[in-house]
């Protein structure tokens, strides 16, 4: 295995750039293997490395198809419904949780809060 060059911090020569950078471009790494690393020192750790890639190399980013929004907006509507009482939240669950809060800490919950009550109980 051949091992990568190294820059210092700031010093990598034009034609590399982070995944960041690619993206501002509007590109990926398309496949392509780590071309480079950057390294950044620090005073009492070690350092910050980057991997840089080879903008040659680099393809466009994929377009956001229908298809693609649609499966995103589901994840993400999946990741608001309480697994415990299977409402939505209102926000995005945190999974050191595992469910909303009012299911978590139900007795926090003020008196008579509808998102407190149980989904088949009647008022």
């Amino acid at each position: 295995m051949a091992s990568l060059p190294v820059y210092r911090w700031r010093l990598a020569p034009d034609g590399y750039a982070t995944r960041r950078q690619l993206r501002a471009a509007g590109l990926r790494p398309g496949g392509q293997e780590v071309a480079a690393q950057l390294e950044r020192p620090r005073r009492r750790r070690g350092p910050l490395v980057a991997y840089l890639y080879r903008v040659d190399l680099a393809k466009p980013v994929r377009p956001m198809t229908s298809a693609r929004w649609a499966a995103l907006a589901k994840a993400n509507t999946a990741r608001r419904i309480c697994p415990a009482c299977r409402r939505d939240a209102g926000y995005v669950i945190p999974p050191s949780l595992g469910m909303c809060s009012a299911c978590a800490f139900p007795d926090n919950a003020p008196e008579g809060a509808s998102w407190n009550s149980s989904p088949t109980s009647v008022r």
